[in-house]
């Protein structure tokens, strides 16, 4: 199991999602991280290189148009926030 399926399957069974494991295999194959032989595309790979706090910037910066390096990760949420502009 890749380091991308293992954490996206703790993730969905501790939200009590019931064939966990099962469920992160779907929504990777959906997404294109995933082929239909369950191991990682280079686009799953490349996800699995950013870790988890590079997959949250990411994922904040898509949503905004910004850069992920104006985002701050926080591992007890598993979110990216954005950081504050200096006044100079």
């Amino acid at each position: 199991m890749s380091k991308l399926e293992e954490r996206l399957s703790r993730q969905l069974a501790s939200r009590g999602v019931k064939g966990s494991r099962g469920m992160a295999k779907a929504l990777l194959k959906k997404r294109g991280h995933m082929d239909k032989d369950g191991k990682l595309t280079s686009e799953g790979k490349q996800r699995q290189k950013l870790g988890a706090s590079g997959r949250a910037k990411d994922r904040a910066a898509k949503t905004s148009g910004r850069s992920a390096s104006d985002y701050r990760y926080s591992a007890k949420t598993n979110r990216a926030t954005l950081r504050r502009t200096q006044k100079r």
